[in-house]
């Protein structure tokens, strides 16, 4: 639970630290995303999806 609280925040952390600093970068990424064909979208997503996974299961290992 802890784990998931952490990256939970850490989320929220990188979102927040982006849109206060970079509005305008962020809506031109949006745009960027939103311009790819789905299939493109959908792999994109995978990706962070199995990047998100091991770093969570790489924090829990090395946290012990």
């Amino acid at each position: 639970m802890a784990l998931a609280l952490f990256a939970l925040g850490a989320i929220c952390l990188v979102e927040g630290l982006v849109l206060a600093l970079a509005p305008s970068l962020y809506e031109d990424i949006l745009r960027w995303v939103v311009s790819l064909p789905l299939e493109a979208r959908r792999t994109l997503g995978l990706l962070a999806l199995t990047a998100g996974a091991l770093l969570l299961w790489a924090a829990a290992w090395l946290g012990g």
